[in-house]
């Protein structure tokens, strides 16, 4: 169950990460398509067996920094249903990522993990001119526990796994278009091959409509989860460039995660 999880919550955010990295080594465009307060709400449900249940609420939301041109995007996701009710197993993840756009990269990422009992708290500092990430893990239930340290060389651009969650919907998509791109977590550094492989239809919350299908590369030796697995992330093909499901296939089933909600304040 542990395994599945881990799985779970690395899924649900690096679905919007490569949504936007895919397309980030082309310079971004100087006027951004979002403004702050847009929120985005996914359900993430998963299958066995001809058996789905849901498994958590993934929210997303962007703001500006005071004083600063920068961003701050946050991310929740909370365990729900079956996953509760049925195998006793809670979680929360907040993320709060620190964005410089007009560079096309990350700052700082914070962390809030829980599941069940065990809390851990971690905080990733980016430091362009050193060329470095440096990593510090805490557990805030016993301050005798020496923190986890990493430190890893970097280059740009670079990302951590919520960072980029808006900004391919200012660059386009084509059939055939292919991607690496370096994305760090928890102090690690990963290449994510990333294809646009279909433009095909999907059922979504604005009807049906047209989507790009983006296949990221996470699984496998030496990538981001080590296990047999594959991802397909769809997009809309609009002015909106929405991130409207994602279905992660695993060892252990098939996680979809679907767009249930879209406000701006």
């Amino acid at each position: 169950m542990r395994s599945l999880l881990r799985i779970s919550f690395i899924c649900f955010a690096t679905v919007f990460a490569v949504l936007s990295i895919s397309a980030q080594p082309e310079k971004q465009a100087k006027t951004l398509p979002f403004a702050p307060g847009e929120t985005l709400t996914y359900e993430g449900k998963i299958s066995r067996f001809a058996i789905s249940v849901s498994i958590a609420d993934v929210v997303f939301s962007v703001e500006q920094v005071p004083d600063s041109a920068n961003y701050r995007i946050k991310s929740k996701a909370t365990s729900k249903g079956t996953l509760l009710n049925l195998f006793r197993f809670s979680f929360l993840q907040e993320y709060e990522s620190i964005v410089d756009f007009s560079n096309q990269r990350i700052i700082r990422s914070t962390k809030h993990d829980v599941q069940k009992e065990r809390i851990r708290d971690s905080v990733a500092d980016f430091d362009y001119a050193q060329k470095r990430v440096t990593f510090v893990e805490t557990d805030p239930n016993d301050a005798n526990r020496p923190p986890r340290r990493i430190a890893s060389k970097i280059d740009e651009p670079m990302y951590d796994l919520i960072s980029a969650i808006y900004s391919i919907r200012t660059l386009p998509l084509a059939v055939g278009k292919k991607f690496d791109v370096a994305m760090s977590d928890s102090g690690l550094v990963y290449e994510v091959p990333v294809r646009v492989t279909k433009r095909e239809q999907q059922k979504t919350i604005f009807g049906k409509v047209w989507c790009w299908r983006v296949e990221p590369a996470i699984f496998g030796y030496g990538r981001l989860i080590e296990q047999k697995g594959s991802m397909i992330i769809w997009i809309t093909d609009d002015d909106r460039k929405m991130p409207v499901r994602s279905q992660i296939n695993t060892t252990y089933g098939k996680v979809d995660v679907r767009l249930k909600s879209h406000s701006k304040n």
